[in-house]
């Protein structure tokens, strides 16, 4: 079986993936369908979307929320917050609150226990939510149903612990089972070894580092550009198209990139970048 996600990028376009050799089972919740779980000899896999609270409550009360009812549907299918190996988190206004979000998601991963396992790899930007939430979510998670298949937490080599600063979140994952290795690479922005924006004001400079610091990332894990299987980029302002289409053209025409317009989670940066590689043994080409 090969299997790799289905992403949709808001407002953007649509990387498809495709999946054969298994059946999928959907999650209903209160008459949409959120989610996919399927399976292959190695692990289970449990992709859920557009997750969210009912917009009724405070922002941190609706970031509560979409996490337990993240928890609710994993259990609904057996799993539970500990098998989430990587999240996306569209939060309406971000600069304004990200600091209240991140203690919310911090609070509740200590007390499920997250913490004594693999953090999730995370992306967390503004905007591209569902109209009257404050948080919209996705998370893809992953059960071992051998001990061949391995999870665990990638550090960055060009930079500290997102944890250093208070945000919860990996700076990668990868999932090693003998089929392949897949590597999520968290939402990379200019962000220096001290935790300090890099490059205020020069959206050139800051798209240049953050490359950098995703490429460490990759051949840390014996990968390249080449394993990159989808990318997405975020511009803080969509006028600066140009200098990320100058960088590709430059050193990456092939990346698998979207481009979408977002707010970052910090006014003064410019430039996220997040991708998923994946490297396939010589067996199994």
């Amino acid at each position: 079986m090969r299997v790799v996600n289905i992403s949709e990028v808001r407002g953007a376009g649509t990387h498809l993936h495709g999946m054969s050799g298994a059946p999928v089972e959907r999650i209903d919740h209160r008459g949409r369908i959120v989610g996919s779980v399927f399976e292959n000899a190695y692990g289970r896999y449990c992709r859920l979307d557009d997750i969210r609270g009912d917009g009724s409550g405070s922002r941190t009360e609706q970031a509560r929320e979409t996490f337990e009812n993240i928890e609710m549907l994993l259990g609904r299918v057996g799993m539970d917050f500990s098998h989430v190996v990587r999240t996306w988190l569209y939060l309406d206004d971000i600069v304004s609150w990200y600091e209240d979000f991140n203690r919310v998601r911090t609070d509740f991963y200590a007390e499920r226990g997250v913490f004594d396992g693999v953090v999730p790899a995370s992306t967390g930007v503004g905007g591209g939510g569902t109209p009257g939430a404050a948080v919209t979510a996705d998370a893809v998670a992953v059960e071992p149903k051998t001990q061949d298949m391995r999870i665990s937490s990638v550090e960055s080599p060009l930079q500290c612990p997102a944890t250093a600063y208070d945000s919860s979140f990996s700076r990668a994952v990868e999932i090693d089972a003998p089929d392949c290795r897949r590597l999520f690479v968290s939402g990379t922005a200019s962000i220096g070894p001290d935790g300090r924006s890099a490059h205020r004001g020069d959206v050139g400079e800051q798209i240049g580092l953050t490359m950098e610091v995703v490429r460490a990332i990759l051949e840390s894990r014996g990968m390249d550009w080449p394993d990159v299987t989808r990318a997405v980029a975020y511009l803080k302002h969509g006028r600066d198209l140009p200098a990320l289409e100058r960088f590709l053209r430059e050193h990456l025409p092939a990346i698998p990139v979207v481009a979408v317009e977002n707010d970052i989670c910090r006014d003064e940066l410019l430039f996220e970048i997040e991708a998923d590689a994946v490297r396939i043994p010589a067996a199994h080409d």
